[in-house]
């Protein structure tokens, strides 16, 4: 494997429209969503894995999350968990790392990633990000994976590229925000708009560059601790000054102030895993549609049902029609799937009129 090849691997969400599974505590990304028998955080370091040497996947998480992350990692070491002492967004954690990893390697070429989606066709992922990092070697470019739109979503942002050229790399024109129906409609007739999956490549030198350029603030936050990077002291730094950090994403910061933004269009399906009905949207389904997990199901009149309970547990659905049921300890939701959006709200009127240990 090329040892100039990098991952940061982003693992601090929280994940709250899967409650009650994925809690404050105990994130989706450390559960096995699918009922694969792996989390989905052991997913991810297993795809990106075919590419890059294990010991160059850095975890990005939160300093309370780091006991899960080598639990469920074995084979990594203590020094590839990044941990932020704040929540901060994605371009601080990203910038920081970056700094950790150009100052092991100056070669480093890496691809940012979220630890909790689903991929389909990992060798054509893989293949889509060899190409990337060849691109990002011989160009000054920050580079997006852009997800070939099925549908007018407006839960994604979208990618709109410059169409002058066949080549398979797009120049980027410019990141739109998430979009209402008609502006969604008129990106997918258009046929130059991606979806926006979050996931980056980029050479090292290039992405701290483009923080320098764009960001300086930041950059001198971060950069003023070089000389603790990868020591012992390297926490007491990160600890005092990260919270001094602007909450921004790397979207915000840097993608879209540069003006060397490409986009390759991916070859693989994709799903972000954000909703319980987007996990059901991957799930085999029974002779009545519905998605489970875990469980035993006996259904009579019940369809397109989402559910989820401990291994081996038996539950009985009956009049019950696109509805999400998921059992977990203490806790047992019965929710329509048309308001999946509003479990965020859910899991925190439960905390403010239960308490804190039930989310």
């Amino acid at each position: 494997m090329n040892k100039d090849y990098y991952a940061i691997l982003m693992a601090g969400g929280v994940g709250s429209r899967f409650w009650p599974v994925s809690t404050q505590d105990n994130p989706k990304q450390f559960h096995d969503m699918l009922g694969t028998g792996e989390t989905l955080i052991q997913k991810t370091f297993s795809r990106l894995s075919k590419l890059i040497p294990q010991e160059n996947i850095y975890i990005l998480t939160n300093e309370r999350y780091k006991d899960l992350v080598l639990e469920n990692l074995p084979k990594i070491t203590e020094e590839q968990v990044v941990l932020e002492p704040a929540m901060r967004n994605t371009a601080p954690c990203i910038l920081y790392a970056s700094l950790k990893i150009k100052k092991k390697n100056e070669d480093a070429v890496m691809i940012v990633a979220p630890s909790d989606h689903w991929i389909e066709d990992e060798d054509a992922f893989t293949e889509n990000v060899k190409s990337a990092f060849d691109f990002c070697t011989e160009h000054k470019a920050l580079m997006t994976l852009g997800i070939e739109p099925t549908f007018p979503n407006t839960g994604y942002g979208y990618i709109e590229f410059n169409d002058s050229n066949q080549d398979r790399i797009k120049e980027v024109a410019q990141f739109r925000e998430k979009p209402d129906y008609q502006t969604a409609q008129s990106f997918i007739k258009q046929g130059n708009f991606l979806w926006n999956a979050g996931i980056f490549m980029w050479h090292v030198e290039t992405v701290i560059d483009a923080f320098k350029n764009n960001q300086p603030q930041l950059f001198h936050l971060f950069e003023s601790g070089i000389d603790v990077y990868n020591t012992e002291d390297e926490w007491s730094f990160i600890e005092e000054n990260y919270p001094k950090a602007e909450n921004i994403s790397v979207d915000y910061a840097v993608m879209e102030k540069s003006d060397n933004i490409y986009v390759i269009p991916a070859t693989f399906d994709w799903n972000d895993l954000g909703t319980w009905g987007s996990l059901y949207d991957k799930l085999d389904k029974d002779d009545s549609d519905n998605a489970v997990v875990n469980g035993k199901v006996l259904a009579e009149d019940a369809t397109g049902n989402m559910i989820r309970t401990k291994d081996g547990k038996l539950v009985v659905v009956d009049g019950l029609k696109d509805y999400i049921i998921v059992d977990k300890d203490d806790v047992l939701m019965i929710y329509p799937k048309s308001k999946e959006q509003d479990i965020k709200q859910v899991s925190g009127s439960v905390r403010d009129k239960f308490g804190d240990h039930l989310t």
